[in-house]
C-alpha cells in the first residue's frame, strides 16, 4: 500500500520534472526569477511544502539559487546534448515570409511585429531636408551611374562610424551596399556555390534565411542560448561533420533573440573556424544601451571575416545605405556589386555623406538608445504584468530582453501555435512575427519577436497589449479539458 510519505516523494519529484522541463524548454533562462511557492502550489495544485522541497532539491544540484527577499533565481540552463544536429538542408520559407510581410505593411496594424525603427526624431527630419536639397541639387548635375564602392565622401564619413566600433578601415576598404541585405547576399555569392552548406544560428534572422533560399544554399542551423548566441560545441560538431562553405551570424543583438555572444565566446568562434569565412551582421550593435560589443572583424587578424552593417536600425529602413569590409574576399565582392546593379543611390549616399558631417548622427545614436531603453521598460512591464492576469500563464512564459535594440523573443509554453497565434493578433489589428519565420525547422513554433521601436504609453497601446495578452491566454486556457501539466500533477 503506498503510503503518505511515498505519495509526497513523487509530487515534489513531478515539480522537479516539470520545471526541468520549462528550463530545457526556454520558458526560464539563466538569471531568471522563478514563481514563488505560492504562485507554483496555486498554478501545479500541489501544497507549498512540495514546491519547496522541489526548489531545496534544485538548489542542491546548483540549477537555482534562493536569493533573500527575491526568491529562486535560475542559474543554468541544461545543454541538450542527446539531441542531434539537424543534417544539412534546403531553406523554404518564401510563401510564409511573403504573406506576413505583406500583412504586416499596413499602417492600421498596431506595430508589434516591426523590425523597423522609430523616426520619430529630430535628426530624422534633418536627414530628409538633405535629401531634400541633394535633390534639387541633382537637376544640374548630369545623369550618371556612381559605380563602386560608392560615394567617396560618405565613405569617408563610414571611416569616421567604423572607428566608433573599434575598427580601423580605409574609404578604400568600404564598399557601399543597397543595405546590409545586398552586402551579405554579395559575400555569400562571392563564398559559396548552389549546393554548398552555410551554418547560421538557430533562430535565425528570416531575411537572412530567404537569401540562402534564394541562391539555392543548404544551412546547418547551430541551436542558440539566448543570452550568449551560438553554442561552439555544437558548431564544433557541425565542423567536423560536414564541409562548410561559410558561416553567417548575428553576435551583437541577434534578430530575433537579442542574445550576444560574449568576448571570450568571439575569440574562441574565431579559433575554431581557422580557415572558414565569416559574415557578420552588425546592424544592431549601433543600439547597445550600455557597452557595444567589439566586433569579430575587429578581433580577426586574418581577413576572413566579412563585415556588414547599414543605417536601417539606426536612422530609417527607407534609406537602404548599407557597407560591408570584405577583408581579403574585397575583389570578388566589389566586381559582384558592380555586375549587380551598374552603380547605387547618387542622391541618397550623398545626401547622407553630407548629414553624417553635421556630427547629428552621433547625437542621434545616444537618444535612440535611451528612446529604445526606457521603451524597453515600459513594454515589457506592461506586456509581463497583463499576461501574469491570467494565472495559468503565470511562471509558463519567458519574455528575453537584451541590453540593446528594440526587439524582443517571447517564448511561450509548447503548445502554443505562434502561425494560429499570428492569425488571431492580425485579425485583432495588431502584427507579430510567428517563431515558425526564423527556422528552418519547427524549434520555435512556440515563440513570437515582438518589437518596442513604436511603442507609446497610450490608449491604443494599452489597448492593443491587452488585447494580445488575452489572444495568447484564451490560446493556452486550459479549460474544461486539464492541459498536461496539471493532469500529471494530479495523478
Amino acid at each position: 500500500m503506498e503510503t503518505s510519505h511515498q505519495r509526497s516523494d513523487t509530487k515534489y519529484q513531478q515539480v522537479i520534472a516539470e520545471l526541468e522541463l520549462r528550463l530545457e524548454q526556454g520558458v526560464y533562462q539563466a538569471g531568471d526569477k522563478l514563481p514563488s511557492i505560492r504562485q507554483l502550489s496555486g498554478q501545479l495544485g500541489v501544497s507549498k511544502n512540495t514546491v519547496i522541497r522541489a526548489y531545496q532539491e534544485l538548489e542542491a544540484s546548483l540549477k537555482i539559487e534562493a536569493h533573500p527577499r527575491s526568491g529562486y533565481i535560475v542559474t543554468e540552463c541544461p545543454r541538450l546534448e542527446t539531441q542531434p544536429i539537424q543534417t544539412p538542408g534546403f531553406v523554404d520559407l518564401l510563401s510564409l515570409s511573403r504573406t506576413v510581410l505583406q500583412d504586416s505593411l499596413s499602417p492600421a496594424l498596431l506595430p508589434t511585429g516591426s523590425a523597423h525603427p522609430n523616426t520619430h526624431f529630430p535628426a530624422i527630419t534633418s536627414l530628409y531636408a538633405e535629401i531634400g536639397r541633394h535633390s534639387r541639387y541633382q537637376t544640374h548635375v548630369p545623369s550618371h551611374y556612381l559605380l563602386p564602392p560608392g560615394d567617396e565622401q560618405l565613405r569617408k564619413q563610414l571611416v569616421t562610424v567604423n572607428q566608433w566600433h573599434g575598427i580601423t578601415a580605409s574609404a578604400s576598404e568600404i564598399l557601399i551596399t543597397h543595405g546590409a541585405q545586398q552586402g551579405i547576399s554579395m559575400a555569400l555569392q562571392a563564398l559559396t556555390s548552389p549546393g554548398d552548406t552555410v551554418v547560421i544560428e538557430s533562430p535565425c534572422y528570416f531575411g537572412n534565411l530567404l537569401l540562402l533560399e534564394s541562391l539555392g544554399l543548404k544551412v546547418v542551423e547551430i541551436p542558440s542560448s539566448l543570452q550568449s548566441g551560438m553554442d561552439l560545441h555544437r558548431l564544433s560538431q557541425a565542423l567536423q561533420q560536414w564541409p562548410i562553405a561559410a558561416i553567417l551570424l548575428n553576435p551583437s543583438f541577434n534578430n530575433p533573440t537579442g542574445s550576444v555572444m560574449p568576448l571570450a565566446a568571439r575569440q574562441q568562434l574565431l579559433a575554431m573556424t581557422q580557415g572558414i569565412p565569416i559574415i557578420e551582421d552588425d546592424v544592431f550593435g549601433d543600439l547597445a544601451y550600455t557597452g557595444r560589443p567589439p566586433t569579430l572583424y575587429s578581433m580577426d587578424d586574418s581577413h576572413r571575416v566579412i563585415y556588414c552593417n547599414s543605417l536601417s536600425k539606426t536612422l530609417d529602413s527607407r534609406l537602404r545605405i548599407g557597407w560591408l569590409l570584405a577583408g581579403r574576399y574585397q575583389p570578388q565582392i566589389e566586381k559582384r556589386l558592380l555586375a549587380d546593379n551598374m552603380g547605387s543611390l547618387n542622391l541618397m549616399q550623398s545626401a547622407v555623406a553630407e548629414f553624417l558631417k553635421t556630427g547629428k548622427y552621433r547625437t542621434h545614436l545616444g537618444k535612440i538608445r535611451r528612446f529604445y531603453h526606457q521603451n524597453q521598460r515600459r513594454f515589457s512591464q506592461l506586456l509581463c504584468t497583463t499576461l501574469d492576469s491570467y494565472p495559468w500563464l503565470i511562471g509558463r512564459y519567458h519574455l528575453n530582453l537584451a541590453d540593446g535594440g528594440f526587439l524582443c523573443w517571447l517564448t511561450l509554453p509548447e503548445q502554443a501555435d505562434s502561425d494560429m497565434l499570428y492569425q488571431q493578433a492580425h485579425q485583432a489589428g495588431i502584427s507579430i512575427l510567428p517563431g515558425t519565420m526564423f527556422s528552418t525547422l519547427e524549434n520555435y513554433r512556440h515563440c513570437l519577436r515582438l518589437s518596442y521601436a513604436a511603442f507609446e504609453d497610450n490608449k491604443r497601446w494599452h489597448t492593443g497589449i491587452g488585447q494580445l495578452a488575452e489572444i495568447i491566454a484564451a490560446h493556452l486556457k486550459p479549460g474544461s479539458k486539464m492541459d498536461a501539466t496539471q493532469k500529471r500533477m494530479m495523478q
